[in-house]
């Protein structure tokens, strides 16, 4: 199938979850939209959020007929795919269940901590669908809202950085988890001084990742792959596409091609 694969998250967060995407599934082609014109979406409300996914669906589905949405936002994910899935026939995956179901798979999975925006956290949707997975695990959620700017700013290295990693992540050193979900699309441009500060003991969970594994598995099942093609990402914004442009390259792993501001 030629249908290219719908991508959406509330900036370029989401970017993280293409770049994993584009890498996993090479034949594909693939829409982003980031809606920079109403980023953050980690403050906002259930109703506001589930009304802006709809919206940004109906769009992908109406003017790109794409066979398949992948929802590259935890707080989206977390708040709004009751309800894409209920309305929209093409399957719809998000960032929660594909992180559930990598640390359900892990050897060592009794202590599990998650790390989110705001809006993540406070959903609640980590917490309840790790316990219906692994009900006798130690479950801790904790929100890093600050990690965002951060990523956004490319300070990586930054001693700054180190210094907000530390006063986030240091109530996990006291039982240190087997597993860190990063439930933000942002946070694995941080992976490296987070796995430094936690140590090798714990197994962080990019949603990026584990979201392309579960597509890859679904295009494959059932035969909606794309075969013989050359691989293309087509970028939209709602707003701001040189600043997208600009900070997007590290989310991304290399230069965007040209990036088109939409309304929806």
């Amino acid at each position: 199938m030629d249908q290219p694969i719908g991508v959406f998250d509330s900036g370029v967060g989401g970017l993280t979850v293409l770049r994993e995407l584009a890498r996993t599934l090479s034949g594909e082609r693939f829409i982003y939209l980031g809606d920079t014109a109403r980023v953050p979406y980690g403050t906002k409300s259930r109703e506001t959020i589930t009304r802006y996914s709809i919206e940004i669906a109906n769009y992908l589905i109406v003017r790109h007929d794409i066979k398949m949405l992948v929802v590259a936002c935890n707080t989206a994910s977390s708040l709004a795919l009751p309800a894409l899935r209920k309305i929209y026939k093409i399957p719809v995956v998000g960032m929660v269940d594909p992180c559930v179901r990598r640390v359900a798979s892990l050897p060592k999975r009794d202590t599990i901590g998650v790390i989110g925006t705001a809006g993540t956290i406070r959903s609640g949707a980590y917490e309840q669908a790790l316990r219906a997975s692994l009900p006798a695990a130690r479950i801790s959620c904790r929100p890093c809202p600050l990690f965002v700017s951060l990523a956004e700013e490319g300070w990586v290295e930054k001693p700054v950085t180190r210094s907000v990693i530390a006063e986030y992540l240091a109530p996990f050193l006291e039982d240190p988890p087997d597993a860190l979900i990063l439930g933000c699309t942002h946070y694995p441009v941080l992976k490296n001084p987070i796995r430094e500060f936690l140590g090798d003991g714990t197994f962080l969970v990019d949603s990026g990742e584990e979201a392309a594994r579960v597509v890859d598995t679904l295009v494959s099942e059932s035969g909606m792959k794309r075969e013989g093609g050359e691989p293309e990402a087509r970028f939209l914004v709602t707003d701001d596409p040189e600043h997208f442009a600009g900070v997007g390259k590290a989310f991304f792993g290399r230069e965007l091609a040209r990036v088109e501001s939409v309304t929806l």
